[in-house]
């Protein structure tokens, strides 16, 4: 089991995957780490549609057409209940997408402790995705590709900006 620092060093957004299909068990252990994400008030404003049929996977590669997204055996659609998330009072601003985002990363961090890839997809062709995959009150979020990670797969050194300038103590 890995601590949290390695889970973040090794969760990479992965863009190949090998044919390996994910295991019903492997599935619906993300999938329970998923539901017990944290979000404000409890609301819980979302659904997370697994994608594993032939004809619902085409119809998600035609609303991002990128070669390497065909090779992921499992794509996992995160909605937002656009009509039941918290809204702070003060502006007005709904967090709703950052409720889903929090549970859309606990996936992929269980996903990567179980050694699989995945990667936010959130350039996608919004109306399409709709109409293949409408829920009444839901908008699309993000596309999350999810599989065994190619050992080809392009895995580019993390790069991240030094503590002391993304913290400020106060």
């Amino acid at each position: 089991m890995m601590n949290m620092i390695e889970m973040a060093s090794r969760r990479f957004s992965c863009r190949k995957y090998t044919d390996e299909p994910v295991s019903e068990t492997e599935l619906n252990n993300i999938l329970e780490v998923v539901r017990l994400a944290p979000s404000a008030c409890n609301r819980q404003p979302w659904k997370f549609l697994v994608v594993t049929s032939e004809t619902a996977r085409y119809q998600v590669q035609e609303c991002y057409n990128r070669e390497w997204l065909r090779s992921a055996p499992v794509y996992i659609i995160a909605l937002r209940n656009a009509d039941d998330n918290w809204v702070r009072q003060e502006d007005g601003k709904q967090h709703g997408d950052i409720d889903v985002a929090i549970a859309t990363e606990h996936l992929c961090l269980a996903a990567t402790e179980l050694g699989l890839g995945t990667c936010w997809v959130c350039n996608f062709d919004v109306a399409k995705l709709k109409s293949y995959f409408c829920r009444p009150g839901f908008e699309p979020v993000a596309i999350i590709p999810l599989g065994h990670i190619s050992p080809s797969a392009p895995h580019p050194a993390k790069v991240r900006k030094p503590l002391e300038e993304v913290v400020e103590r106060v």
